[in-house]
């Protein structure tokens, strides 16, 4: 960055970060129906291979690892009288909304839902077009860095990760309370749509294109600098940040428990705990407040102790915590207080880890910017998410083989043995993830308290 473009991060309103964040909403409903319940709806709703549902859904995960590297890196490139980053919201802001319609309404448009075939081919299709136009996300979030100094970023962070938990409780309590039926009509009529699921669907994609569609006309465009640097060579040294290639890394491991999680998570408390009525309004209120009570835990965690600590205070508490799947197994154990726990634990966990991608990377953008003098948040951005979406895509690929396994009895329900033994292998993985941390990662710069 030449010294007469150098950015400036001004101090930032209330109003700014809300503004700024509300686009996670749209974000966190889309990717948050198509994580947690796209599975489901396929495997029960629509009775396809979960081994076939694996592919898939891992080639959805390897394209969102090309489009966020993609967009994040030519996003660098060119500054526009919307800036870097505005043009490519205008763009897949708009495709992400649609793609995800169709993603969940296949009976919109194929005649014929019991002709298996297409069906895969369907689900494989859009799920590659709607995890390509999630990578929006990248050249959005480099915007952090840009626009926000490094002390606001964690508030910035709890905001986003608000606006994210708004919608993942609004993604809950519609998934739990009206889409179980769905795939319980859908399975009993696969050519018909249910017409509380289509104005859901409807509503959640348009909500996504409006919030990017607003932030476009109401952010204020970052200040102009310019990059000395060609694309290539930006590459090239951020791949020679070794620290950052250690973060990288650690990001890809625990991905691949933080995959399954998210995707298995809603079909283990249908298929063991046989959640129904009451008992899964229960489960998603409480599910809600522990996701707002320790967003606001781990926030003020990183603040007192800073990133790294609170980071593998995280992966510890998640290694000890999973293996309760496995008390699916005892049919003596009420449903509704292990849902209860389960429910808490993983809002404990989830609540934490996702605050640490959204300011992780914009520190490291800005560290690399105090050494090379220019900042590169597009690529720093973007680039995690070839070595990250590998691992998810891993993990999803395997999730279709464990969930395939024979299916055992427990009382008076039948499941697959693979969903109550997928805990334990999530656990080992995120010990693996805190050692690793532990030795190999920094989080906390010096700068930062300057």
């Amino acid at each position: 960055m030449s010294d007469t473009n150098v950015l400036q991060r001004t101090e930032s309103s209330k109003g700014k970060k809300i503004i700024f964040g509300s686009p996670r909403l749209g974000t966190s409903l889309v990717l948050g129906i198509e994580g947690f319940a796209l599975f489901t709806l396929y495997f029960i709703g629509y009775n396809l291979d979960p081994f076939l549902i694996g592919i898939a859904l891992a080639m959805g995960y390897l394209s969102i690892a090309a489009g966020q590297f993609l967009l994040g890196w030519i996003s660098d490139a060119k500054y526009t009288k919307l800036g870097r980053r505005k043009p490519y919201l205008i763009i897949f802001g708009p495709l992400l909304g649609i793609s995800f319609i169709f993603l969940l309404l296949p009976a919109l448009v194929l005649p014929d839902m019991n002709d298996k075939n297409s069906l895969f081919t369907w689900l494989l299709i859009w799920d590659v077009i709607f995890r390509f136009c999630y990578a929006v996300t990248t050249p959005y979030q480099a915007w952090m860095a840009e626009v926000f100094p490094a002390s606001e970023r964690p508030e910035v962070s709890q905001v986003q990760n608000t606006f994210n938990f708004i919608g993942n409780g609004l993604m809950a309590l519609t998934t739990l309370l009206v889409f179980t039926d769905v795939f319980d009509k859908v399975a009993a009529n696969p050519d018909l749509i249910p017409i509380e699921f289509l104005l859901i669907v409807l509503i959640f994609g348009i909500i996504a294109i409006i919030l990017f569609i607003v932030i476009v006309f109401i952010m204020p465009t970052e200040s102009k600098y310019e990059i000395d640097s060609s694309l290539w060579e930006n590459l090239k040294s951020t791949v020679k940040n070794k620290n950052y290639l250690k973060v990288v890394l650690m990001q890809g491991i625990s991905g691949f428990a933080w995959s399954i999680i998210s995707t298995v998570m809603l079909t283990y408390t249908e298929e063991v705990l046989s959640l129904t009525g009451t008992e899964y309004l229960i489960v998603a209120v409480f599910f809600l407040l522990s996701i707002f009570a320790f967003l606001y835990f781990w926030r003020k965690r990183i603040e007192k102790s800073g990133k790294k600590k609170t980071l593998l205070l995280i992966f510890l508490i998640g290694a000890i915590f999973l293996p309760i799947t496995l008390l699916g197994l005892i049919a003596a154990v009420p449903s509704l207080i292990l849902g209860l726990i389960f429910i808490i634990g993983i809002g404990l966990i989830l609540g934490g880890w996702y605050l640490f991608p959204y300011i992780i990377y914009a520190d490291l953008a800005e560290d690399d910017e105090k050494t090379t003098g220019d900042l590169k948040a597009g690529i720093y951005s973007g680039f995690p998410s070839i070595i990250l979406n590998i691992f998810q895509a891993i993990g999803v690929f395997i999730l279709g083989i464990i969930v395939g396994l024979p299916d055992i009895t427990i009382g008076i329900t039948t499941f697959s043995i693979g969903l109550v033994i997928w805990g334990p292998i999530c656990s080992l993985v995120l010990i693996v993830s805190y050692f690793y941390t532990k030795k190999f990662v920094e989080l906390d710069f010096k700068w930062e308290q300057e």
